[in-house]
């Protein structure tokens, strides 16, 4: 679930910028400083902390404006073999037969070929996802992201978590990976996806066969750039091969 920073921070640098009426009364450092307003804003209640963690797909494409704000930023990314990714955003539609999900936007959503190719635009869930992450991993702040594989986290999660306290430089302590149930009810029903953000008690990987269609499973699977560890300073904790249906 993301917090909504990214896109307070996005609607203000708009609201100044070339085409506005306000372009010419705001300069760079008035902008920089306003960003900075709605952190500190936002994290007001929080300002004891050393570190906070913001969940927004969008900083993947914003490490430019991070970085600026808070120089010693980093940023985590779990990820996961894309055409897995989609077949769980296909079980999920299938699971709710009787709810319009705006999961697809104005896309179609009458076969499974449409839906995926819905969730796959680049200004969809899945696509902007990806596209945003790609612009990370190689670019020249890559230094600054630590990619986990999914797979790896759920199969040994006592062994992939303090690597990434590592990364950020902050002590590793003990975690229950065995009670971690969380749910978000009235947010995933606002969506029209129940059941989107629960998360099992327990971390483990469930092995499954894929609902997709072969051809659609091989062409998402292709996705997985980051199998290329060679052609990115991004941190990588480990990847796994895609594997199929």
């Amino acid at each position: 679930m993301s917090s909504p920073v990214a896109a307070l921070a996005s609607g203000l640098i708009a609201q100044v910028s070339a085409g506005s009426e306000f372009a010419t009364m705001v300069d760079g450092d008035q902008r920089r400083a306003l960003v900075r307003g709605i952190f500190a804003g936002y994290y007001a209640k929080q300002q004891d902390k050393a570190i906070v963690f913001d969940t927004n797909r969008h900083w993947c494409a914003k490490l430019n404006l991070l970085r600026d704000q808070f120089p010693e930023a980093k940023v985590i990314a779990c990820v996961r073999n894309v055409a897995w990714v989609m077949d769980s955003f296909e079980r999920l539609y299938r699971a709710n037969p009787y709810e319009h999900t705006k999961l697809f936007g104005n896309g179609g959503r009458s076969t499974v070929q449409s839906r995926l190719e819905g969730l796959a635009q680049h200004d969809n869930v899945v696509g902007f996802a990806w596209a945003a992450l790609r612009e990370a991993y190689y670019g020249p702040l890559a230094e600054s992201l630590l990619l986990v594989d999914y797979d790896l986290l759920a199969t040994v999660p006592q062994k992939v978590v303090p690597i990434i306290y590592e990364f950020i430089g902050e002590p590793a302590f003990a975690h229950d990976f065995d009670h971690v149930h969380y749910d978000a009810h009235e947010f995933d029903a606002q969506l029209g996806v129940p059941s989107l953000h629960r998360v099992r008690r327990k971390v483990s990987l469930e092995p499954r066969r894929s609902i997709l269609p072969p051809d659609l499973f091989e062409t998402y699977a292709k996705m997985s750039f980051w199998s290329d560890t060679a052609g990115s300073a991004a941190h990588v904790i480990a990847v796994k091969k895609p594997e199929g249906p």
